[in-house]
């Protein structure tokens, strides 16, 4: 396997191997920017309990909400693939677009022009600081591959997001596919 360079808009896709850490475990995040500074990213298959309308009374819509990761998790955040409806948006890369003006996305919740298959929520971020995802890239806590879904990304089933992209790492990594999530259970 080619060994990829961390860069924004690729996926990191957490090693069978950082089982235990609770926040990464069996992840599978979206790496929004990538520098000298330091790295952002969101979770994209570790949903809350709990849906847009719990955090925002009187919303319209079931909107599921995804822990993004273990920082600032007392705010939203959201990538989308609709920046012509969603100014100041930011591209990521292939079509995947984060932030922009939140307004305009709850009056397209309200005349309901917007849907899961566009937008997805998140309560807080991964982040890294300056040579941290480095150095865990280096530990062999994640494989990096890019985001060959494109926009059908946020369309990924978040139950069988990272057995899927075990299973499309091949070789070691298809046995890790099916074990399960404790390894005490087996």
């Amino acid at each position: 396997m080619i060994s990829l360079k961390p860069t924004k808009g690729h996926l990191l896709v957490a090693e069978p191997s950082i089982i235990g850490d609770v926040s990464f475990n069996r992840s599978v995040v979206l790496l929004a920017d990538h520098s000298d500074n330091g790295s952002v990213g969101f979770i994209l298959n570790k949903i809350l309990d709990f849906t847009l309308k719990d955090l925002i009374p009187g919303i319209k819509g079931n909107f599921r909400v995804y822990n993004g990761g273990p920082v600032e998790q007392d705010n939203l955040y959201f990538i989308h693939k609709i920046p012509d409806l969603i100014p100041d948006s930011i591209e990521i890369a292939n079509g995947i677009y984060w932030g922009g003006n939140f307004e305009a996305v709850m009056d397209l919740i309200a005349e309901e022009q917007i849907d899961e298959k566009q937008i997805k929520f998140f309560l807080g971020y991964s982040g890294w600081d300056a040579n941290q995802l480095d150095d865990e890239l280096n530990s062999h806590s994640w494989v990096i591959t890019p985001n060959e879904d494109h926009t059908d990304l946020l369309e990924k089933p978040y139950n069988s997001f990272w057995k899927d992209k075990m299973l499309e790492l091949g070789g070691e990594y298809v046995l890790w596919s099916n074990s399960p999530e404790n390894p005490t259970y087996n």
